[in-house]
């Protein structure tokens, strides 16, 4: 005989503090908020925010998708942040500003794009 369970429901916790993490990309910028422990709150990215093609790359399409996640996690009760910024694309700063007008603490913004220590040998030089 099959045991009947009831259907889990979803807890509703509340996070003070969270990690943003904004990775931009020269054709995307993903837009992440975790909290202290890694655990994923909310997150957007410009594509999912309902841009296409090049338009993702854009600063506007990083703002609209900053703005989109940080409502997600405003609703979760995130109100100090700390930013880790990864990438060299255009939504960057853009992404900041957004946070900043929308209202969140931002306790510190850290540059965390990888840079090789003399790791992999480059590619050849491209001759055209």
């Amino acid at each position: 005989m099959a045991t009947s369970q009831s259907p889990r429901r979803k807890v509703k916790r509340v996070v003070n503090d969270a990690v943003v993490t904004i990775t931009s990309t020269f054709n995307n910028t993903i837009i992440t908020f975790a909290d202290r422990s890694g655990n994923v709150l909310a997150w957007a990215t410009t594509g999912s925010s309902g841009f296409k093609g090049a338009r993702k790359g854009t600063p506007y399409a990083a703002q609209i998708a900053t703005e989109n996640a940080a409502r997600r996690a405003q609703e979760i009760g995130v109100q100090n942040v700390d930013v880790c910024v990864r990438g060299v694309g255009a939504g960057r700063d853009s992404s900041i500003r957004a946070l900043n007008n929308l209202g969140f603490r931002v306790a510190s913004i850290r540059d965390v794009t990888p840079m090789p220590h003399n790791g992999c040998r480059a590619s050849k030089r491209r001759r055209v």
